[in-house]
């Protein structure tokens, strides 16, 4: 008999030139264009304990009460446990699309069961839509910056980027609309226009109840597709509630976009697509192709949580505590970061955008404030054409006050130290890019030029 030859008990590295050679030729040539996430990229180290992390979209999981979660998964196991370690179908249960619809007329819309498919988090639902939507060289527009989750996906599918700038208004419609002008002059159709309208990821502005009319009547007007991401809509700490796209167009040509992640747990990985019919089956095709359903058990625990009838109060806990983070870290800024620097005051959602003087480089930033044991998203992560070299995304709902107030001042410092060197180097700069106290940074305010690329966002009334 032959002897089967046994694999070697020790595995090796495959990193060898020789190694890379043998697999070159059989990557697909979109893995050429393929990008890392920034998340991602910086999981691993900012999973470690002493590191402050500002960097990830976070929410605070342990807000969710313990035994909730223990009453909700006993009460599955004992009365639904075959069915939940089953497969499912895969659009989704009925029942767990009813729970979205609730989240959904929440904020005023109200959308028919069967053009709701469920994914497995948010991420899977940008990931669908473009699968179902984007051939090579297609053209995608999103806004300047740009959710970085985003970015990958659309390099993935070799999307041609569009980035349109924003202001306190959110995305600029006026340049919007010369864009498509100049497109149509090339016969060239965008697939779809991606936009986060309400606290964007990672900007922190709102788009304008006018710029929000004034988007759907393009899309009517032109036949292209609104791509609606609303993570974060109802975590409004001020101002005054604006319509979604989906509600002002009826859904005819905005597709929305929602996940549980923000407003429950992003670790049951719970999102949702609602797409007008024949979208949605192309979509429902992809989906079968990618996970054949989403979690059956994770569904049945969102059944069940909503049935006990206090996610309202949950979301409204939440808001209180993440309006005092915002707060602390606005307050942080103020103190530690140079008069140079502006940044957004955002009236909801996650995240503040901070730009730099501009000789500063925030990857290279990055990688002193980890050395330090605090971790950002550098701005460039949320720009196709290298843009945002002196920006960064800074989250405040995942760590405590005491956590965002160090964690500013270790990057204040490592500014302070880039800022020192870069007066050194050039002495005719003079001390415009020290870090004073807050009263040096409002007097220099009013007389600085601002940065091209920084998102200003008016002050609230109660801020």
């Amino acid at each position: 008999m032959t002897e089967v030859p046994q694999p070697p008990h020790k595995r090796r590295a495959h990193t060898s030139t020789r190694d890379l050679e043998r697999y070159a030729d059989l990557f697909a040539e979109r893995t050429t264009v393929m990008r890392s996430s920034a998340m991602r990229d910086l999981m691993a180290v900012t999973a470690r304990p002493e590191v402050i992390s500002l960097a990830g979209g976070l929410p605070d999981t342990s807000t969710f009460p313990p035994e909730s979660l223990a009453a909700q998964m006993s009460r599955i196991a004992a009365e639904s446990a075959a069915a939940a370690l089953q497969y499912g179908p895969t659009e989704g249960f009925d029942e767990t699309k009813d729970c979205i619809v609730e989240v959904m007329a929440a904020e005023g819309m109200l959308p028919d069961p069967d053009d709701i498919v469920i994914t497995t988090g948010g991420q899977q639902a940008i990931d669908l839509v473009t699968k179902t939507l984007v051939d090579p060289d297609d053209v995608v527009i999103c806004e300047a910056p740009t959710y970085p989750g985003a970015v990958p996906v659309f390099c993935s599918y070799q999307a041609d980027v569009r980035q349109i700038e924003m202001d306190g208004d959110g995305m600029r419609i006026d340049l919007l609309e010369a864009l498509l002008d100049e497109l149509r002059g090339e016969g060239r159709r965008p697939k779809f226009i991606y936009t986060v309208p309400s606290f964007q990821n990672p900007g922190g502005v709102t788009l304008s109840l006018e710029r929000r009319a004034r988007l759907v009547e393009l899309a009517r007007l032109h036949e292209i597709l609104v791509v609606e991401d609303n993570p974060y809509g109802m975590l409004r700490y001020g101002g005054q509630a604006l319509p979604p796209l989906y509600q002002l167009d009826g859904g005819d040509f905005v597709v929305y976009l929602g996940t549980f992640s923000k407003i429950l747990s992003p670790g049951i990985r719970l999102g949702w697509v609602v797409a007008p019919p024949p979208v949605l089956e192309k979509v429902v095709l992809g989906k079968g192709a990618a996970d054949l359903c989403t979690s059956t058990l994770t569904q049945f625990f969102v059944r069940q949580y909503f049935a006990e009838g206090g996610w309202r109060s949950y979301v409204t806990d939440l808001v209180d505590l993440y309006r005092g983070r915002r707060d602390t870290m606005l307050e942080a800024l103020a103190e530690h970061f140079p008069a140079a620097a502006t940044w957004t005051e955002p009236e909801g959602g996650l995240f503040i955008w901070a730009t730099l003087p501009e000789y500063i480089d925030t990857g290279d930033l990055l990688a002193k404030a980890l050395r330090n044991d605090v971790a950002f998203v550098p701005g460039q992560a949320a720009y196709v054409d290298g843009r945002g070299k002196n920006s960064m995304r800074l989250n405040f709902s995942g760590v405590t006050d005491d956590e965002i107030r160090e964690g500013i001042a270790r990057i204040g410092r490592v500014i302070r130290e880039q800022v020192e060197l870069y007066e050194a180097l050039s002495p005719s700069a003079g001390s415009a890019g020290a870090v004073p106290a807050r009263e040096a940074r409002d007097a220099a305010a009013e007389v600085e030029e601002e940065p091209s690329n920084v998102v200003p966002l008016r002050k609230e009334a109660n801020g």
